[in-house]
């Protein structure tokens, strides 16, 4: 069983929020308000990627 964490920078109405999870080899993300969606799973290093450049505001647009 996955167990999922939300994100403590979500909006405080609940809203534009994320789940991680970590898996075996992977981090997990989904989007809190859709959990059925799906879900995006990053290597390790790819997510360290990810949130470093996310945290500079640098991810392309």
């Amino acid at each position: 069983m996955i167990t999922w964490r939300k994100s403590t920078h979500g909006d405080e109405a609940g809203g534009q929020c994320v789940e991680l999870a970590a898996l075996t080899r992977a981090v997990a993300i989904r989007d809190s308000k859709a959990p059925d969606a799906g879900h995006l799973a990053l290597a390790p290093d790819a997510f360290a990627d990810f949130l470093a450049r996310a945290k500079q505001d640098s991810l392309p647009r």
